[in-house]
């Protein structure tokens, strides 16, 4: 058996679901590649794509929902979009190269491949096991028009939603989304923040703004600082926004209960070291923390997606979402120092998030090549 597992640099949460099954395929001796599915279509064109998403979602949010609303509103099943035109301009490189890697089987957490090997089984007679795993708890525009063998879904109240909208309802599988074995592990607070060197005493709140450095920090960081006072630790992670980090990092100079971090590969050190964190609702990243049950603040989203993982999870008592900086502050104070609203929040995420889905999902994988 050997798997190649598909993703694209559109934001973190693809490619670490996809690291994800490569981590626990590995570690039961299955043979896998990860690959970026668009470096078949040239040398530039990942780079080009991933730099185009970070800037509008980054820096034109507005123009990011429009785009989002303009797809769902061409999205069916009767016809393809320019965005399937585009993906298949790769497929003949990608057919040549599975051909000649001898896979078994094909996984793809993004909708780009997934269109791109569903040209492929149209056109060009590709025939071995092509499985979808979603990202995030609703189904996004275009999805329709793949036609792969199964799509795991996050959870099984979005099962109708991804039917409506024209996906085979035996397709869908309800198994969850696959976070790595680091946020499935036991952890300790006391040792998280030795490691990372966050004071030992008194409630930390982490403030994340995802791979790319969304979101206003600031204003986070601000908020907490007037509410919970000076004793709060606040520790924020901007990701591999180097121009966010070091602007934070000027502003907070002044307050040493502050500390100002880059990119991370330990983010569950930093969950494990926190009483609440503040994230956008990416869905990767909520499910890291829900796994890792950890009590959640969702701050503002990038818009489409991110605002359904948002309602999504509030409405089931699994995080706290809104986009107001102060009662976001407050809700957090209270996570932190409420026992029983902490309780309620994490037997939520217990009971709905299953912890144990990138087993079972690698499971289900091995039955479809025996």
């Amino acid at each position: 058996m050997k798997v190649l597992i598909l993703s694209c640099s559109t934001g973190g949460g693809h490619n670490a679901a996809g690291q994800a099954v490569l981590e626990e395929l590995t570690r039961r001796g299955i043979p896998c590649e990860f690959l970026d599915a668009l470096r078949f279509a040239g040398k530039t064109v990942s780079r080009k794509v991933s730099g185009s998403y970070s800037f509008i979602t980054t820096k034109a949010p507005g123009l990011f929902r429009m785009l989002y609303s303009a797809g769902r509103a061409i999205s069916r099943s009767d016809h393809r979009s320019p965005v399937y035109l585009a993906n298949r301009l790769y497929g003949r490189q990608l057919h040549d190269y599975i051909r000649s890697g001898g896979f078994d089987l094909v996984v793809t957490p993004h909708l780009f491949p997934a269109q791109t090997l569903t040209h492929l089984r149209e056109k060009c007679g590709l025939s071995l096991p092509c499985v979808a795993i979603a990202t995030d708890y609703t189904c996004i525009p275009f999805w329709e028009e793949t036609a792969l063998d199964s799509y795991i879904v996050p959870h099984p109240d979005v099962v109708g939603e991804f039917a409506e909208k024209g996906v085979p309802r035996e397709k869908l599988l309800p198994m969850g989304i696959p976070v790595r074995r680091a946020f499935r592990e036991p952890g300790g607070r006391a040792a998280a923040r030795r490691t990372l060197g966050i004071q030992p005493d008194g409630p930390v709140y982490l403030l994340m703004s995802g791979s790319m450095g969304f979101g206003r920090l600031d204003a986070l960081a601000r908020a907490l600082l007037s509410t919970a006072g000076s004793e709060t630790g606040i520790v924020i992670l901007c990701g591999n926004n180097l121009k966010a980090r070091k602007r934070l990092a000027e502003q907070f100079a002044a307050y040493p209960n502050v500390s100002v971090r880059g990119f991370t590969k330990r983010p569950e050190l930093y969950m494990d070291a926190c009483d609440v964190l503040f994230t956008k609702p990416g869905g990767l990243t909520s499910t890291e923390a829900a796994v890792r049950g950890i009590p959640l603040i969702h701050t503002n989203p990038i818009p489409g997606c991110e605002t359904q993982n948002a309602r999504f999870f509030s409405a089931r008592g699994l995080s706290f979402y809104d986009e107001d900086p102060v009662r976001e502050a407050e809700a957090a104070i209270r996570l932190a120092h409420d026992g029983e609203a902490r309780a309620r929040m994490l037997k939520a995420q217990r009971e709905q998030i299953p912890a144990g889905a990138c087993e079972a999902i690698c499971d289900y994988l091995c039955t479809l090549v025996q």
